[in-house]
């Protein structure tokens, strides 16, 4: 049995189980934030987060339960965010939009679309004073490619030769919008391209493809210092742009859309490549832990109203 195959479905598998439960919980209204899941869109985060090292960098948008997840963020930690709690991530201050673990690398999430990008070129700089051989993995959606600070940043980092891999989850949506409507030319990574930076489209959305790409990518950042990589991911959200539920019938797309995707779940897809007795464990042990995070999360205090000034600048 490979390895690879066991330990990407079970990354994958622990993502989707998370945001389904998640999605169960949602309208009980426990979790005290929005909430942008990324179900069905699994297979960019683990497929990228499989070939960083530990202390590589990874930053991303308020849909970042995957990368969170994907890059060992604690889901402990992350559903007591969610529940606005004392022992989230975050304090419970941030949310399902601003996940933080710096023990795993992970940048905090930000609720603005693509201004997470120019704090992760930041970091990128600061990676190459450091000297290190670090790199930084910064996802972002397809929207994100028409704001101002998403040229900025590419130039910037092409003209500093930085350490960074830019990954465009490309779902088609900006939230309603299609892409066709918005884009003029379709063709992002030539737009990336003219800044001098090597870009490559993953359209399949297999894992295995989407992690070579992301492999030898940040093997040539790291063994050649080149400068940074740009990956455009097609993938497909299954869900509402925010929420649990499903928004098929909302006249922007349809389920038949969809269809392929379905088909080529990663989750199942990886699942029928492992024998069932492990399958079933791996199930089991992911449903234990949601468990016990949930048992977490509902068990741990409020932050104290002490707390409602800290880390504030002024007031």
């Amino acid at each position: 049995m490979n390895g690879a195959e066991t330990r990407l479905y079970h990354a994958v598998r622990r993502i989707r189980r998370v945001e389904e439960v998640i999605a169960e919980i949602y309208p009980s209204d426990k979790i005290r934030s929005p909430v942008h899941l990324s179900i069905g869109q699994e297979a960019v985060a683990v497929g990228v987060c499989d070939v960083l090292g530990r202390d590589d960098v990874v930053a991303m948008t308020y849909r970042g339960h995957a990368a969170y997840l994907a890059k060992g963020g604690d889901l402990k930690a992350m559903m007591a965010e969610l529940y606005g709690k004392a022992t989230g991530s975050a304090g419970g201050r941030g949310g399902s939009m601003h996940l933080i673990s710096m023990d795993h690398y992970v940048l905090g999430g930000s609720a603005v679309v693509a201004t997470s990008i120019p704090v992760a070129v930041g970091y990128a700089f600061a990676l190459k004073k450091e000297k290190k051989n670090r790199v930084v993995a910064c996802y972002f959606g397809d929207g994100a490619t028409e704001e101002g600070a998403f040229y900025e940043s590419i130039n910037f980092s092409s003209l500093h030769a930085l350490p960074i891999l830019f990954v465009c989850e490309n779902n088609g949506f900006a939230i309603h919008q299609p892409l066709e409507d918005r884009w003029a030319t379709p063709d992002v990574c030539k737009r990336v391209e003219a800044f001098g930076i090597p870009a490559e489209q993953i359209v399949s959305g297999d894992i295995f493809d989407i992690r070579n790409a992301a492999q030898s990518a940040v093997a040539q950042m790291k063994s050649k210092s080149d400068g940074p990589h740009f990956l455009e991911c097609h993938t497909y959200r299954w869900r509402e742009h925010v929420g649990p539920n499903e928004d098929y019938q909302s006249g922007y797309r349809d389920r038949a859309d969809a269809s392929a995707w379905f088909d080529n779940d990663p989750v199942e897809q990886l699942g029928k490549t492992l024998a069932a007795d492990v399958r079933v464990k791996i199930d089991y042990e992911i449903e234990s832990e949601i468990k016990e995070a949930l048992q977490f999360a509902e068990q741990s205090p409020f932050p104290d109203e002490s707390e409602l000034e800290a880390n504030v600048f002024a007031v």
